[in-house]
C-alpha cells in the first residue's frame, strides 16, 4: 500500500484533491474529523481536556464545546502545546491503526493507495514517516481567499485563519511534492491523473 499525506492551506483545493483520489480507489482519511471522533463523552481525552482547561468545556451532556475549547486552546502557543500534549499521541496512535492494523488483522487485501488529509501540517511532522510521501496543494494567498468567500466565508475569517497558518513556501518546504492548483479542479485533476500514472497507480479498482 502507497500512502500519501496531502497538505494545504485553507482553500487551497487539499480537500478537493482527497476526495478526487478517494474518488478514484483511494482510503481516504480525514485527520481532522478523527480528532473529532475522540471527544466523546465520558472517555479518557475528553475528562483530561476538561481537567487541562476547566470543566466548563463540557455542556451538561459531557460532550465538549467546541468554541470554548479553541478559544483557550489556541490562545497562545503555550496553551496549544498543551492540547497537542494531550490528543496527539492518541490521534497518531489512531492514525497507524487506520493505516495498517485494520487490513492485516481482517483477513483482507490493503487499498492500493491511501489518502490523508491533514490541515495543519507543521503540528502533524512527527507523523510523516507513516507516509511515502507528503504533497502539498497550494494556492496563491490572494486567490484561495476570493475561493473562500465566493463559497460564503466571511474575508475577516479567512484573514484570521489564513494568519494562523504557514505561508506557501512555508508549506513546500515540509513537502516532497508540490501541485500548484492556481487553475482550479479541471487542472488539479489533470495534475493528479499525471501523479497517479507516474507512480504506477491509475488502476487502482482494477484486481490485483
Amino acid at each position: 500500500m502507497y500512502t500519501v499525506f496531502i497538505i494545504g492551506n485553507i482553500a487551497s483545493g487539499k480537500s478537493t484533491a482527497s476526495r478526487y483520489l478517494e474518488s478514484r480507489g483511494a482510503f481516504r482519511i480525514d485527520l481532522d474529523q478523527m480528532a473529532k471522533d475522540l471527544y466523546q463523552p465520558g472517555s479518557e481525552i475528553v475528562q483530561r481536556l476538561a481537567e487541562e482547561f476547566g470543566w466548563d468545556v463540557l455542556n451538561a451532556d459531557g460532550e465538549v464545546r467546541t468554541g470554548v475549547l479553541a478559544a483557550r486552546a489556541f490562545a497562545t502557543p503555550e496553551d496549544t502545546a498543551r492540547l497537542n500534549n494531550i490528543v496527539h499521541p492518541v490521534l497518531m496512535q489512531r492514525l497507524s491503526d487506520m493505516l495498517v492494523t485494520p487490513f492485516c488483522t481482517a483477513g483482507y487485501a490493503a487499498p492500493v493507495l491511501s489518502v490523508v488529509e491533514i490541515s495543519v501540517a507543521a503540528d502533524f511532522v512527527e507523523a510523516f514517516n507513516m507516509a511515502d510521501e507528503v504533497l502539498a496543494v497550494t494556492a496563491p494567498l490572494e486567490l484561495r481567499r476570493e475561493r473562500a468567500i465566493a463559497r460564503g466565508m466571511s474575508a475577516d475569517d479567512f484573514d484570521a485563519r489564513a494568519s494562523r497558518q504557514p505561508s506557501e513556501e512555508e508549506l513546500q518546504a515540509l513537502a516532497t511534492t508540490v501541485i500548484d492548483n492556481t487553475a482550479a479542479d479541471d487542472g488539479l485533476f489533470r495534475e493528479l491523473d499525471a501523479w497517479l500514472a507516474d507512480r504506477g497507480l491509475s488502476d487502482m479498482r482494477r484486481p490485483r
